[in-house]
């Protein structure tokens, strides 16, 4: 049984597993059952391209849930290994970067929702560094996205480039905050 920390990893988790057809997206919804006692979160959909249903079922840890755009407490995930994160990070921030770059200063707090999320993502990775290692063991990445991104520039699980990106995301989240028009 899969192992969510939240709602919000749970459906990072589904969106991050294609159907067989390849289609990503489906439209889900969502039953609680309890299976021998255990409270189970199931999420069912039809994929739009193949037709074939689609089910997940997660078990939530104990811990207190987080608020989005958290995905979980302070262990790292069960589910979803650095390396997606990683790239989750990489495809959310690249996007809200561009837009950043091409708007007015006035309407970045509409980037904010997108940005946070991809801050989220990157402090993900970092629950994957031991404590006093310099860097996230290779044997961390178990899905093949994660290899693949792991292979396409290790040194970016070192713990100073995940600590330079981290300070960098917080800065460009806040300098967004400081544009937010005040609310009336």
């Amino acid at each position: 049984m899969l192992i969510a920390r939240s709602s919000q990893e749970a459906h990072l988790y589904m969106d991050l597993r294609a159907c067989v057809c390849g289609a990503t997206a489906f439209d889900r919804e969502h039953r609680l059952e309890d299976r021998e006692g255990v409270l189970v979160s199931v999420y069912e959909g039809t994929c739009p391209q193949c037709g074939r249903t689609r089910s997940y079922a997660f078990t939530m840890n104990d811990d207190r849930p987080v608020p989005p755009p958290s995905f979980g407490g302070p262990e790292p995930s069960q589910i979803i290994d650095p390396g997606e994160f990683l790239w989750v990070h990489d495809e959310v921030a690249e996007e809200s970067g561009l837009r950043l770059l091409n708007t007015p200063r006035d309407t970045h707090h509409e980037l904010r929702p997108g940005t946070a999320y991809a801050l989220a993502a990157l402090e993900e990775v970092a629950k994957f560094l031991p404590e006093g290692a310099d860097r996230i063991p290779e044997d961390r990445f178990t899905s093949e996205r994660g290899r693949e991104t792991y292979a396409l520039d290790p040194s970016r699980f070192k713990r100073k480039d995940i600590e330079f990106a981290l300070g960098l995301s917080r800065t460009i989240l806040a300098g967004i905050e400081e544009s937010t028009p005040p609310q009336d």
